[in-house]
């Protein structure tokens, strides 16, 4: 705590005084004047006291020799115990300014040297001085603890870390900034109201913090005079320009666009943005069906394309087991398949020799066939000059007739001997044949044999005796049987 001292006796204040300093700010002055001297020691030669001089108000007759006046006096009592007249000194007590990390103070000034403006002409957004002039101080106080008279100064503390701002029922713990802040109402196109969660984070710079002062005069009108406004206008004029379903499905795109916006928009208070982020949407009932019911039929549709790929890969899954377990039948049938070409082609081969064959057995069956018969005509014919024609036809007759196994002619036939009694016709050697033929019939032996027999019979001419029993006219007349 620091004492705020107003003495009850003295000298009246300068005119347009509102405060006593021992030596007013001419020390101030003669810093000023100097130019290695830097705005912060002017700080401390204003933030340092003069109460050694005077024995803290103690010994008030040095304190009015000094120079000390009646009223409100610029430096304060620091922490102690002292022994003052009350009828001469009157203190209240006061916190000391304390500025923590992350925080700087801009100091607006009340008392001091007059007020000269070192923002420039570019800077159109009130006036800044260096420190010892009535104004706002140029350089802003830092992280600590200062005995500064709350009377003479006004100090508007700035935070410099993020502030995160929220639209919405949840504050933030870090700040008391935002406790003003609300959901953001807006309608879209077609009417929807649509309740909107918002949080902005913004950075106050610590060396442009006098200026954003300048500017806005407090944190608090910063939030709710410019952010409020540039936020909450920027969303209720982008919703109404765009459906509400557009809004829902390009959500990033809007928030991205906020952001340009709203960095844009500060940067004109020397404010950086570093992000606005759309945390929650509140949307109207009856659109709130109508999406329920689209984003079911959607995953019912997603939901039926699985189910039809996982059949499509049980199907294939299936078509290769099946491929597997005919791999042996498969094999079984190309060997099967590898043995029936080569049987065609083994019989096609034997074919082709069975043809081969044939063709030259056929070649030399006719050749032989050929030279039998002329072997049987020449024999015909050497039959023919031997026996004559007639005989040698005969004898042919009776080869053929020998091989068969049915009886052709009945057993007795009418011999008739040639009326020119030039020897046996054929009527004559027609008993003899059948003799012969029967003869071949009846025995065991083949009938080629009897056919021989007969041949070489005709051959010889030979007129066999009559058989026993066997009548026959005398002189070889015909006969009947």
């Amino acid at each position: 705590m620091i004492g705020i001292v107003t003495t009850l006796e003295g000298v009246p204040l300068p005119k347009g005084a509102i405060a006593n300093r021992l030596g007013d700010f001419t020390d101030i002055a003669e810093l000023e004047s100097r130019e290695t001297t830097r705005d912060s020691d002017l700080v401390e030669a204003i933030l340092s006291v003069k109460n050694e001089v005077h024995n803290n108000y103690q010994d008030f007759q040095t304190f009015l020799d000094r120079g000390g006046r009646i009223g409100l006096q610029h430096d304060p009592l620091l922490y102690g115990a002292y022994n003052l007249n009350p009828f001469l000194v009157s203190v209240e007590l006061v916190p000391m300014l304390v500025i923590n990390q992350g925080q700087v103070a801009v100091v607006k000034a009340y008392v001091g040297l007059a007020t000269e403006d070192t923002s420039g002409v570019e800077f159109k957004f009130g006036s800044l001085v260096r420190p010892g002039h009535r104004g706002i101080w140029q350089e802003p106080l830092r992280t600590g603890k200062y005995a500064i008279n709350p009377r003479c100064y006004n100090v508007e503390i700035v935070p410099t870390f993020i502030l995160a701002l929220n639209w919405a029922d949840a504050t933030s713990t870090a700040h008391n900034l935002d406790r003003d802040l609300k959901q953001i109402v807006a309608k879209s196109r077609e009417g929807f109201v649509f309740y909107i969660d918002l949080q902005v984070q913004i950075h106050v710079p610590d060396t442009e913090a006098p200026k954003v002062i300048s500017t806005v005069g407090t944190m608090s009108n910063l939030v709710n005079e410019v952010l409020q406004a540039a936020v909450g206008n920027h969303f209720r004029d982008k919703l109404q320009s765009m459906p509400a379903i557009d809004f829902i499905e390009k959500r990033q795109d809007v928030q991205q666009d906020a952001q340009s916006h709203i960095a844009k928009k500060l940067q004109e208070y020397r404010v950086e943005t570093r992000g606005v982020y759309v945390q929650d949407v509140v949307f109207p009932p009856q659109l709130v069906e109508v999406l329920t019911a689209r984003e079911v039929a959607n995953q019912q549709k997603a939901t039926f394309e699985a189910e039809k790929q996982a059949q499509d890969k049980r199907l294939d899954l299936e078509a290769s087991r099946g491929r597997a377990d005919m791999q042996s039948a498969l094999a079984k049938s190309a060997v099967g398949i590898d043995i029936a070409k080569n049987k065609a082609s083994a019989v096609q081969a034997e074919a082709d020799g069975e043809s081969y064959r044939l063709d030259k057995v056929g070649r030399a069956s006719a050749v032989r066939t050929e030279a039998e018969g002329l072997a049987v005509a020449k024999g015909l014919e050497a039959q023919q000059i031997a026996i004559g024609k007639d005989q040698t036809a005969v004898v042919n007759v009776v080869k053929s007739l020998a091989l068969g196994t049915q009886r052709f002619m009945p057993q007795n036939l009418a011999v008739t001997v040639g009326s020119d009694g030039g020897g046996l016709g054929l009527n004559a050697l027609t008993p003899l044949l059948m003799r012969y033929l029967q003869t071949a019939h009846g025995a065991s032996a083949p009938h080629s044999d009897g056919a021989a027999a007969a041949s070489r019979a005709i051959g010889r001419q030979e007129v066999l005796p009559d058989a026993p029993g066997r009548d026959e006219p005398p002189g070889g007349g015909p006969q009947t049987g």
